[in-house]
C-alpha cells in the first residue's frame, strides 16, 4: 500500500479561527431544527417525526466537512470572522448533506449510519413494534424519503437569506449532486467497467459538493470570485481523492470505525473506480458481484492481488499533491494555503 507523505502542520491561527466558527454553525442547526420541532409537535406530535429524524442524524455527529470547507473558503478569501453571513450557508450545506444521506441509505438499503439505525430502518422497526397496517419496509422508506425531502426544503429556506450571486452557485451544487447520484444508480445496473465514467460520477456526486462548491460558496460570500479557479483545481483533485478513500473504506474499512456497514458497494454492485479498474484487470471479479460474506472476503483479496488497491492509494497520493500545488499558487494568505494543504491530507488519508 502506498505510504502518504507527512501532512504539513496545521496553520495555527487559521485553524483556530475556523474552529471558532464551527460551533456557531452547530448552534444555527440546533436552533432552526428545535424551532421547527416545537412548531409542528405542538399541532400534532406525529407531524414532528420527520423533523426528529433529521435532528437525530445531525446530532449524531459526522465530520462536518462541507461546513468546514465553506467556512475555510470564506476565511481564506479574506472574510471577516465576526460577520455572520457565512454561517447560514455552512448550516444549509449540512442540511443538504442530511438529505443526501437519508435518501442514499434508502437507495443502498443500508441499515446503519453514524453508528445508529438509518431513518428507514428505525421507522420500519417502529411500524412492526406498533403492529400498524401495511408493509413495515415501505412505511420506513416513505418516512425516510419525506424526511430527506424536508431536509432539502430546510436547506433552501436557510439559503434564502443569501445574495443572488451565492444562490447561483448553490443551485449548481444541488443539480450536480442529484445528477451524479442518478449516474451512480444507472452505472450500478449497467455494470460496465468504465474508469473515466466512474471517476466523473465520484467527482459529481461527492467531490464537488463536499469540497469544491463549499469553498467557492464561502469565497462568494466574502466577495472573492477570483479565488474560484484555484478552489476548483484544489476541489476537483481533493474531491476525487475523498471519494476514492470512501471506496477503499467501504471495501476494507472497519465498520466499528466508519459507523456504517462495510462492503455495501459490493452488495449494491456499485461501479466505483476501484471496481472498474479491478474488472479490467481480472474479468472474474465481475462474477463475484453482488458479493456477501465469504464472497466479499474473496473479492477483497482479489482487489489486493491485482494491485488495484495499491494503485488507487498511489492515485490518491497524486491527487493530494495536485491539490496542494493548487493551494501553493492560490491568491490566498500563506497561513490559509498551509491550512488547506493540511486539510487535504486529513480528508484523503482519513480512517472513517
Amino acid at each position: 500500500m502506498a505510504t502518504p507523505r507527512p501532512a504539513p502542520g496545521p496553520a495555527g491561527t487559521a485553524r483556530r479561527t475556523l474552529m471558532s466558527l464551527l460551533p456557531r454553525v452547530e448552534e444555527r442547526l440546533h436552533t432552526f431544527l428545535s424551532a421547527e420541532y416545537e412548531r409542528w409537535h405542538g399541532l400534532d406530535p406525529r407531524s414532528s417525526v420527520p423533523i426528529d429524524a433529521i435532528a437525530h442524524l445531525v446530532d449524531a455527529g459526522g465530520k462536518r466537512m462541507r461546513p468546514a470547507f465553506c467556512l475555510s473558503g470564506y476565511l481564506a478569501a479574506g472574510g471577516d470572522p465576526e460577520d455572520g453571513r457565512v454561517i447560514p450557508v455552512a448550516a444549509a450545506l449540512e442540511l443538504l448533506h442530511a438529505c443526501a444521506l437519508i435518501h442514499d441509505d434508502v437507495m443502498d438499503e443500508s441499515a446503519v449510519r453514524r453508528g445508529a439505525p438509518t431513518v428507514h430502518t428505525s421507522q420500519a422497526a417502529l411500524h412492526r413494534e406498533r403492529g400498524w397496517q401495511g408493509t413495515a419496509e415501505r412505511f420506513g422508506e416513505n418516512v425516510a424519503i419525506l424526511a430527506g425531502d424536508l431536509a432539502l426544503v430546510y436547506s433552501d429556506e436557510i439559503m434564502a437569506e443569501v445574495e443572488p450571486a451565492v444562490a447561483a452557485e448553490w443551485h449548481l451544487l444541488r443539480s450536480e449532486l442529484i445528477i451524479g447520484q442518478y449516474m451512480d444508480v444507472a452505472a450500478s445496473v449497467e455494470f460496465e467497467p468504465d474508469p473515466e465514467t466512474s471517476r466523473w460520477i465520484a467527482i459529481a456526486k461527492s467531490g464537488r459538493y463536499t469540497i469544491h462548491r463549499p469553498l467557492v460558496l464561502g469565497a462568494a460570500v466574502a466577495g472573492r470570485a477570483d479565488a474560484a479557479p484555484a478552489f476548483e483545481e484544489y476541489g476537483a483533485a481533493l474531491g476525487e481523492a475523498f471519494q476514492l478513500r470512501d471506496d477503499l473504506l467501504d471495501a476494507f474499512g472497519d465498520s466499528e470505525v466508519t459507523g456504517k456497514p462495510s462492503g455495501l458497494d459490493f452488495e449494491q454492485h456499485k461501479m466505483t473506480l476501484l471496481m472498474a479498474l479491478a474488472i479490467q484487470r481480472n474479468a472474474h471479479i465481475r462474477e463475484l458481484v453482488p458479493a456477501q460474506l465469504r464472497g466479499a472476503d474473496h473479492l477483497r483479496q482479489l482487489l489486493i492481488e491485482t494491485g488495484v488497491r495499491d494503485d488507487v492509494e498511489k492515485h490518491i497520493d497524486g491527487l493530494v499533491e495536485r491539490a496542494c500545488r493548487a493551494m501553493a499558487e492560490a491568491p490566498l494568505e500563506p497561513e490559509w494555503r498551509e491550512e488547506l494543504a493540511a486539510m487535504a491530507h486529513e480528508v484523503a488519508y482519513r480512517s472513517a
